[in-house]
């Protein structure tokens, strides 16, 4: 399967973030899987680039001519795709990807995330989701989600499609699970429109 994997792309982070992509990028390889990035060469983005290719995956990087021109981008992708906007290179991540697994990172991250699993909520995709966070960085978010379920902005259902994960195999298992749709809890029940709408 494409594994899109959103993440980090600051130098000041802890390492111990860097380390998890590159983790993920070789077990994404052990797997036959490939990698699809947001073409970058720093940080959590080119630690898991380059470790796929080191164990064999392909890596697609998608990257907007913004961040091309910072001359950050992963030119040793197996396939490398420059778009004129961020808007065309999140639809483009999309499209080649079969399942999305986010890991620790900032508020390009969190866009990224939130966007997908909207998007799954509202049908527009049925591709597995899953966020990896071992450290604990996204738990604020999970309790946040957690907290507008129990006021009613957001279904239990539409919390449910994506899956938290606290080590690189099980959300790797998780992802294969939710692709080849064995996990019922990636394909919740279809909102009515009145459920759209609350959910905005």
């Amino acid at each position: 399967m494409n594994v899109c994997v959103y993440c980090a792309s600051s130098t000041r982070i802890d390492p111990v973030h860097v380390e998890l992509a590159a983790e993920v990028g070789t077990r994404i390889a052990r797997r036959g899987h490939t990698l699809v990035s947001g073409g970058g060469s720093v940080s959590c983005m080119g630690a898991v680039a380059r470790a796929a290719r080191a164990g064999g995956a392909r890596t697609i990087g998608i990257i907007p001519t913004v961040l091309d021109a910072m001359e950050v981008t992963d030119t040793d992708s197996d396939e490398l795709i420059v778009t004129a906007t961020m808007r065309e290179r999140k639809g483009l991540m999309d499209d080649r990807a079969d399942g999305f697994l986010a890991l620790p990172g900032g508020l390009g991250t969190l866009e990224e995330l939130l966007e997908i699993w909207v998007a799954r909520v509202l049908g527009l995709h049925a591709k597995p989701v899953v966020v990896l966070d071992p450290t604990g960085v996204l738990a604020p978010l999970r309790v946040l989600v957690d907290s507008l379920v129990a006021g009613g902005f957001v279904r239990p259902a539409a919390r449910d499609t994506v899956h938290w994960a606290g080590d690189v195999d099980e959300a790797l298992d998780l992802l294969e699970a939710g692709a080849s749709g064995s996990t019922t809890a990636v394909a919740p029940p279809s909102p009515t429109a009145a459920e759209i709408v609350e959910g905005e």
